[in-house]
């Protein structure tokens, strides 16, 4: 880990109140690690018995609909920006679920459980490949295998399965 203002190596110091934290020995100050937040939707439509998975440009498996929450956006609208962008459809509803560090992005998720309108999907080009509605079984079969996306996948269907949504 480097200083990210003056690229300084950082060492591990004990900081008093929040254990060992990287530290600038040239700036003399604690560099607490640095992230990117990103927003991943399970997303159900309004009779709430499918669930909408997408394979992105580039990517062989099925996963979630997600994206970056921009500097100065709250994860809501970064929830309803990002659907619109990717779908060209709008979020009824949608509920926070849970949130869980991606380490190979080193990226903050934010879960959302969203209910979109009705209508005609038109994927981003740039973005998705495909997008595919799908039975509660079938998305637990389709999605990317031991990833973030198939454990939020399975929390938000216990939660609409208890009418929680």
């Amino acid at each position: 880990m480097y200083c990210t203002v003056c690229g300084e190596k950082l060492a591990l110091v004990v900081h008093r109140q929040e254990g060992l934290v990287p530290f600038c020995k040239k700036c003399g100050e604690y560099r607490f690690p640095q992230f990117a937040t990103a927003v991943s939707m399970v997303v159900t439509n309004r009779a709430k018995d499918s669930i909408l998975l997408a394979k992105h440009v580039g990517q062989p498996d099925y996963i979630l609909i997600a994206g970056y929450v921009k500097k100065g956006e709250t994860a809501e609208k970064a929830v309803t920006r990002e659907f619109k962008e990717e779908t060209k459809l709008n979020v009824v509803k949608y509920k926070y679920m849970v949130s869980r560090y991606h380490e190979p992005r080193n990226v903050l998720m934010l879960n959302f459980l969203i209910i979109a309108e009705n209508g005609e999907i038109t994927a981003d080009p740039d973005e998705i490949e495909e997008c595919r509605w799908f039975t509660f079984d079938e998305a637990l079969e389709n999605v990317r295998k031991q990833s973030v996306a198939e454990a939020f996948l399975k929390n938000a269907i216990a939660e609409i399965k208890n009418n929680k949504i």
